[in-house]
């Protein structure tokens, strides 16, 4: 249809030459009006810069550009409405091809066809000598506080719905701005501590299907029942209808509750399949090795642990239950087997996801991946099947762990797709098949991570032997990440992976793992090597009503760009220091001079002395200059001030009578000391600023 479009255009535009126009100007304008069907489009349009506007025309190498003005300026008008390209051409040549540049030489035309490094692996993920995948990154959230899960409704909004494991819900509009009231609360009722590595508290989060019409959502946390006991409660809730950005608490309705024998493998993932029902993964019931009864809880097929549950939600069943079971569950009719159960064998799958299928041809739909953490030796990605037996605690990854277990006949367990020892990572996190617009090379990668290595990893499939191979993936170097609102870092303790509602693929990931430390950000992977051509990937959300403030999102990493702004600003320093120092006047000027030079701290700011009552604000650096000494300062105690540097501007440090303060995250209270002097800590007010408070008195 595009090329249809471009060829009708092209046609259009031909009617206004003659012949000898034709010969002169015919390639010239199909080779601009093609550019837009280019695999690097994104680039060519400059639709890479959220921050410039979309180019009328591609981006022409000069040279090719002064030969098309030349020829065919008359043309120009036809090609475009811009009217600074209207009037340029009519002036100055120079001026239009100015117009018309690409700062990287290698992505204009026609030079992003003759480039090798470009064209070698079209269609691929760039990769680098290693073989590790080149990506980037774009930061989108920061200042949560474990984020485990990030949904989206499926209602058109694109409303991202990002859970904290304390038990809190935020909402992410397509803006990128967040709502400043939480879309859910349950810190009250929800089990976790601040403990580094707990496990427990809110830990799942999924949209019924038809959410648009009957409002409602279920989640998954811990909970403390009768005597203290330790449960996982699934409930199903209700958006309220004063708001539809805030949940109604009081339609809580518990679906079911499983105990927990013990504080970990709590399992935790809630998600919709194909076939309208929702699936529930829950842990072995923690403990090393599943030491529960003579076969564990996992091969256990009347116990509810270490399973992948499968049931009917529009409705109750028999039995008190506040759920029905799917007539073709697999072990509906064997005795002593829990009804619901739809596949065993499972250690503590750690987050799930359907595979939406191939955009075109729609291969792989419907299939479910999961990431299954192990014992001591091996990791493991599965792909859900009915009635599969997964082999724990007979077999982790491919090897045994019980030999009795492992040998047993009739066990017929599913090995993994892919395992990976604890020499790469102790702890998977599963993740998402791409099957996004934005990047298109990625279509068809299993790409997940390791919450104690860091590790990001990709699976591909080869269709052929079915067999899948594993690629590390590695951040961008500094010239393919190179492009605004582009990092190449990220907190290392990778939580949880997402898909937007666009498909989009995004990390949650956080660099202190306690449930209450608000450390926690969320990125969006980029591929750097192909972009989707400009306007391809556009998408018009349904609008939601917000009674709520909005919070904008403000980016706490330093995207590619600033590094290299500061790198330059760095060397450009060091050679200018370096050239005043071999200056001969300068030399001179300093030997005959007999004043001495002006104190590093004269051009700071002073502060009141100790016991000075005055509000606590918050300071940014401002213009430097000379300021007097406060009159009510104490002699000879000289200046206490130190330097700190912030966005590379000098700030001072509190005096003795004053404190730093640093907090992370929405209202959140003062935290993470950074620094100490005498009377007061250095801290920080997350990327807003510093604030001052007085130094409590001894």
């Amino acid at each position: 249809r595009k090329d249809h479009r471009i060829a009708a255009r092209y046609w259009d535009i031909m009617e206004y030459f003659d012949l000898k126009g034709h010969e002169r100007c015919g390639g010239y304008i199909k080779d601009i009006l093609c550019q837009e069907c280019s695999p690097y489009a994104a680039h060519l349009y400059d639709a890479e810069n959220p921050r410039t506007p979309l180019r009328n025309l591609p981006g022409l190498c000069s040279d090719y550009c002064s030969a098309f003005h030349s020829n065919c300026h008359s043309a120009i008008s036809l090609l475009t409405n811009d009217r600074r390209l209207q009037e340029s051409h009519d002036k100055d040549g120079a001026r239009f091809c100015h117009l018309l540049n690409v700062p990287d030489k290698d992505y204009c035309f026609p030079n992003v066809l003759r480039s090798d490094h470009l064209n070698r692996n079209l269609g691929v993920v760039a990769e680098d000598p290693r073989g590790c995948l080149q990506l980037c990154l774009a930061e989108v959230a920061n200042g949560l506080r474990n984020p485990v899960s990030m949904v989206h409704a499926g209602d058109g909004t694109h409303r991202l719905f990002v859970a904290e494991q304390v038990g809190v819900v935020w909402v992410y509009l397509p803006d990128g701005s967040r709502l400043e009231q939480p879309f859910l609360d349950l810190k009250s009722i929800v089990l976790t501590t601040p403990w580094i590595g707990d496990e427990r508290g809110f830990l799942g989060l999924a949209f019924h299907p038809q959410f648009h019409r009957n409002r409602k959502f279920y989640i998954y946390y811990s909970c403390l029942g009768k005597k203290r006991v330790e449960k996982i409660r699934i409930s199903e809730m209700k958006l309220s209808r004063a708001d539809p950005n805030r949940a109604d608490l009081k339609s809580e309705r518990v679906i079911l509750e499983i105990e927990e024998p013990a504080s970990n493998h709590n399992g935790g993932q809630l998600l919709f399949g194909l076939d309208g029902y929702m699936y529930i993964f829950t842990g072995d019931g923690g403990q090393a090795g599943d030491p529960f009864g003579k076969f564990g809880n996992a091969q256990n097929k009347s116990s509810l642990l270490g399973k992948v549950l499968r049931i009917d939600v529009n409705g109750a069943g028999s039995g008190g239950r506040r759920y029905r079971v799917p007539l073709d569950n697999p072990f509906v009719s064997e005795p002593g087997a829990h009804p619901a159960v739809y596949a065993y064998g499972v250690r503590n799958m750690w987050r799930c996801a359907v595979d939406r299928g191939d955009p075109i041809t729609l291969q792989g739909r419907g299939r479910m991946f999961c990431g299954d953490v192990g014992q001591n030796r091996f990791e493991e990605v599965d792909i859900i099947v009915k009635g599969g037996n997964y082999g724990w605690r007979a077999k982790e990854g491919f090897e045994c762990y019980d030999k009795k277990l492992c040998h047993n006949a009739s066990l017929d367990d599913i090995l993994p797709i892919y395992a990976y020892g604890h020499a790469v990572g102790k702890s998977v996190t599963g993740g998402y098949v791409y099957r996004g617009c934005e990047s298109p090379n990625l279509n068809g990668l299993y790409i997940f991570g390791d919450f104690m290595s860091g590790r990001l990893m990709a699976l591909q499939e080869d269709r052929k032997t079915k067999k899948w191979k594993k690629k590390d993936i590695c951040l961008g170097s500094t010239e393919s990440c190179a492009f605004p609102g582009l990092i190449s870092t990220y907190s290392k303790f990778i939580i949880s992976f997402a898909e937007d509602e666009a498909g989009e693929l995004y990390f949650l990931a956080t660099s202190y793992p306690s449930a209450y430390t608000p450390h926690g950000s969320i990125y969006k992977f980029v591929d750097p090597s192909r972009r989707a051509p400009p306007g391809k990937c556009k998408y018009k959300p349904v609008p939601v009503k917000t009674k709520s403030k909005r919070v904008q999102f403000r980016p706490l990493a330093k995207t590619v760009l600033d590094l290299l702004k500061e790198q330059s600003e760095e060397a450009a320093r060091k050679l200018s220091n370096a050239t005043l120092a071999s200056s001969p006047d300068r030399t001179s000027s300093q030997k005959g001079s007999s004043k001495k030079p002006a104190s590093a701290t004269s051009s700071r700011k002073t502060f009141p002395r100790s016991g000075a009552k005055q509000r606590a604000r918050a300071w940014s650096p401002g213009p430097q200059g000379k300021r007097k000494k406060s009159p009510r300062r104490p002699r000879g105690r000289g200046s206490q001030s130190a330097q700190w540097r912030r966005a590379g501007r000098s700030v001072p440090l509190p005096l003795r009578s004053r404190r730093l303060v640093r907090g992370r995250g929405p209202r959140e209270p003062p935290c993470h000391v950074e620094a100490a002097t005498a009377e007061g800590d250095l801290r920080r007010m997350g990327s807003r600023g510093w604030r001052w408070e007085p130094a409590e008195r001894a």
